[in-house]
């Protein structure tokens, strides 16, 4: 095992010790970036010279004994959806390509003050939208743990760059599952957070309704610990709850006595692979040995899940997506001849083929016309949808689903098939719109040896209890200690 990839407990215990220094630890992240990115394509940016000089910082503050904060030393990688200042991002689009941002999104401002060091910005879909990074207008990320297939979306070069061990953490954005779907697919510990524990100030808009920031690790600690650095209410995000943020690392070996875990007989439907099924099935097992009480539950308006998902986000992108327009921000033609044709071209050559499709999707949807039939009826389903989760959590602690229907599929397999690949999402996508908190954990692997997830679902700001409900299972089994095949 490469040293980005050991626990992050035993990374934080050498560094304290001296055994290892920061500098070392982001070398190694960089070396292992150097021998295998050019085949997985995690990282569309990294600046070695500015990590290094970030480590040494860290490394002389310790050294004169100063109290350092709870990342210290530890590389983090950042989706490139998020602002750092004076580091393009570019949302992995050529709208975006030159813009440079002129400051640092609030989860930045977190991390440099924990004393993380900024490793580089990740591979996405497009403006996020996508689940299977292949959307990206700069290149395709590949799953370590076959790299004919893909790693998920939109936050896959996160979850590779993590599954790969060429950083020990990294920060994702999930609007309809694009933190725990990737997750899932590549083996790692990817968690959601409610709506408003994590702020939005500097996280490029997708659909602002929907949009959460949240950590990946390779095991639920370093998840917790990254989650517990960048929660907090922040002033600037008007949609940021002023909530006490727990101490989620102290608290994870405690484990959850009497727990009610809910399995909706709506997530156990036809179209689920039944190897993804086997290994739900065996995790909720687990559960039962450690005296977790199960309990079949119903979301009766989950069936509904995706289509009011394809109204809303799109809606809502169609509107954020409006400012590029080649005056404002991002991509202006070379060519025109009138104004209108310089808008329509600046934004035909700045958007890939998916956000296209969104932005139409969503200008018809609050058409003229149409916002009543479309719009306004999919906000009212959403409603349905978040009280069939407040009633379910009278009953049950936690919700247990499948993360993805199906194994990682293959690059390609899916891209001519809109409706396939939206459905891959089936199981995250009722979290965003009902604003809980979701995690994926590891739960086994498929005959061919791909990865699979169990996903947990919450009510509210219970993030501290998905967390030691993930971990307790993590305790019992053995599938989070295997690596990809890539990452040695």
């Amino acid at each position: 095992m490469s040293t980005p990839g050991l626990p992050i407990s035993e990374l934080l215990s050498l560094l304290n010790s001296g055994k290892l220094t920061a500098v070392d630890l982001t070398q190694a992240c960089l070396d292992q970036i150097s021998r295998q990115d050019a085949r997985v394509g995690a990282f569309l940016s990294v600046d070695p010279a500015a990590s290094l000089e970030q480590a040494r910082q860290i490394d002389k503050r310790r050294a004169r004994g100063e109290t350092l904060g709870l990342l210290a030393g530890l590389p983090v990688a950042i989706k490139d959806v998020i602002c750092q200042k004076g580091t393009v991002t570019t949302c992995a689009s050529r709208m975006l390509e030159k813009f440079v941002a002129p400051y640092d999104a609030h989860v930045i401002e977190k991390l440099r003050k924990a004393d993380a060091v900024l490793l580089g910005k990740t591979n996405m879909d497009e403006f996020a939208m996508g689940s299977s990074t292949e959307n990206s207008a700069y290149q395709v990320t590949r799953n370590p743990w076959d790299l004919e297939r893909t790693p998920g979306g939109s936050s896959g070069g996160s979850a590779a760059a993590v599954a790969a061990q060429m950083v020990p953490l990294s920060l994702g954005s999930d609007t309809g599952g694009s933190i725990r779907q990737p997750a899932g697919l590549c083996s790692v510990v990817g968690l959601k957070p409610t709506y408003g524990r994590v702020s939005r100030y500097g996280l490029i808009a997708y659909a602002s309704s929907l949009d959460q920031i949240g950590p990946f690790a390779q095991d639920v600690r370093g998840t917790a610990l990254l989650l517990e650095a960048i929660a907090g209410a922040d002033s600037r995000d008007s949609t940021s709850v002023p909530k006490d943020v727990p101490r989620y690392s102290q608290t994870l070996e405690q484990p959850l006595q009497g727990l009610r875990i809910g399995v909706a007989r709506e997530h156990f439907a036809p179209g689920l692979d039944p190897e993804v099924e086997r290994s739900v099935r065996e995790a909720l097992r687990v559960y039962e040995s450690l005296g977790a009480t199960l309990q079949e539950i119903s979301l009766p308006h989950q069936k509904y899940a995706v289509a009011v998902y394809y109204i809303v986000a799109p809606s809502e992108a169609s509107s954020n997506l409006a400012r590029y327009d080649g005056v404002h921000y991002g991509h202006r033609a070379a060519q025109f001849d009138s104004m209108v044709e310089m808008y329509s071209a600046s934004r035909g050559e700045g958007f890939g083929s998916e956000v296209k499709r969104r932005i139409m999707l969503g200008t018809y949807a609050l058409s003229a016309g149409y916002y009543d039939a479309y719009y306004l009826k999919a906000l009212k389903v959403r409603r349905l949808i978040r009280n069939d989760f407040d009633a379910a959590f009278q009953q049950v602690d936690l919700i247990a689903t499948p993360v993805n229907p199906t194994p990682a599929f293959k690059i390609g397999e899916l891209v001519n098939d809109p409706l396939a690949m939206y459905l891959s999402d089936i199981y995250t996508i009722s979290a965003n719109l009902a604003g809980i908190p979701g995690i994926s954990v590891q739960a086994g692997f498929s005959s061919g040896g791909l990865p699979l997830g169990l996903q947990l679902l919450a009510a509210p700001f219970e993030e501290e209890r998905l967390l030691r409900a993930a971990r307790m299972l993590e305790r019992e089994t053995e599938w989070h200690r295997r690596r990809a095949p890539l990452a040695g």
